[in-house]
């Protein structure tokens, strides 16, 4: 992702607001290692291909444009990085956090 500031000691999403540990993962001792697991805001496992509602309104960071409540996603991938999901809604290129979406 290129909209990233990078702080003292941690990272921040300049989408979202959303802050992490600016150390790589794999010096994370609270990590396990193996299969990634991304679930939605309900507790279901997502896989890449799946298809997501959104679960609330959001707003584009840097921009007026608010996705609606309902919105569906259809073919969505799994990336590593603080936003779980690459997706295409209304035909922009959106990364979003699992917990704003459910499985449709």
């Amino acid at each position: 992702m290129d909209d990233v500031l990078e702080h003292a000691g941690h990272l921040e999403c300049m989408t979202c607001g959303h802050e992490w540990s600016a150390s790589p993962q794999s010096e994370q001792p609270d990590q396990a290692d193996g299969p990634r697991v991304v679930k939605d805001a309900y507790g279901t496992v997502l896989a890449d291909g799946d298809s997501i509602t959104l679960i609330k309104d959001l707003k584009l960071k840097g921009s007026t444009q608010v996705i609606k409540g309902g919105t569906k996603a259809k073919g969505i991938r799994l990336v590593d990085g603080d936003h779980e999901i690459s997706c295409k809604i209304e035909g922009a290129a959106i990364g979003l956090k699992a917990c704003f979406v459910k499985k449709a």
